[in-house]
């Protein structure tokens, strides 16, 4: 199976322009024979915590049709970032849409504490089929925490999706820690980046695959948008470029 990363420049708090841009990450993903395509930590609307409230949206959203339509056409199952209104307030969230399939939504269950001020955490876990694949969604913090895979591994997954916006610090540290999930825990770890401008930082890139040994398979530089496919079905992996206009 191939799944792929995407590392995005998102458009801050512009919902229509980045999804024009996630639908054509979609399409280039698909035409490498990507199954499942995930993307960087509220790719939706970029990192931004102060904009959150204003640009939450409920995962049954009609603004969200074409990600659903472009699932359903290609035969992919779609991962991207958007922040999710809940009666306790507003989560990070990961919007899922499969094929024919109704819309979920996994919710970061582990907050950074500058994240406190603007968000509430998440409180289900989620396994994702994904062809032969069971799949864990991690977002960025609570990934950090080897408990946080190990606990999705006792419950069955074999593959750990992180999307992150990180910074250069963050991802060192990132580099450090993705590999040691993937050889405690005998799981792939594919991880989307943002780059460019996001909150006070600037993301630093660094999308990446590694196999269930700990091996880097493919990364992406700190400023280029571009993907990362994984074919589990020989454990590699390879980095292209992204070619999109800002709309």
């Amino acid at each position: 199976m191939k799944l792929c990363a995407v590392q995005l420049a998102s458009l801050k708090g512009d919902l229509p322009g980045n999804l024009q841009r996630h639908l054509a990450c979609i399409e280039q993903a698909a035409a490498f024979g990507a199954e499942l395509v995930v993307f960087p930590e509220l790719s939706l609307t970029g990192y931004e915590p102060s904009l959150a409230r204003q640009a939450a949206l409920p995962v049954s959203s009609e603004r969200l049709g074409p990600l659903q339509a472009a699932s359903d056409r290609l035969g992919l199952t779609v991962a991207v970032g958007l922040p999710l209104p809940t009666p306790d307030g507003i989560r990070i969230g990961m919007p899922i849409f499969s094929p024919g399939a109704p819309r979920q939504a996994y919710a970061k269950r582990r907050l950074h504490d500058d994240e406190l001020p603007y968000f509430t955490p998440g409180d289900q876990a989620l396994l994702l089929q994904a062809g032969n694949h069971r799949v864990a969604p991690a977002i960025c913090y609570e990934s950090m925490f080897m408990a946080h895979a190990a606990a999705a591994r006792e419950h069955g997954a074999d593959l750990y999706l992180v999307s992150v916006a990180k910074t250069a610090k963050g991802i060192r540290e990132g580099y450090a820690h993705y590999p040691e999930v993937a050889r405690e825990l005998s799981m792939p770890v594919l991880m989307a980046n943002c780059v460019g401008p996001a909150d006070t930082f600037i993301g630093a890139g660094g999308s990446a695959a590694w196999d269930s040994q700990g091996r880097l398979l493919a990364s992406l530089d700190d400023h280029s948008e571009g993907l990362i496919i994984l074919d589990t079905g020989n454990a590699s992996a390879m980095a292209l470029p992204l070619h999109l206009h800002a709309p």
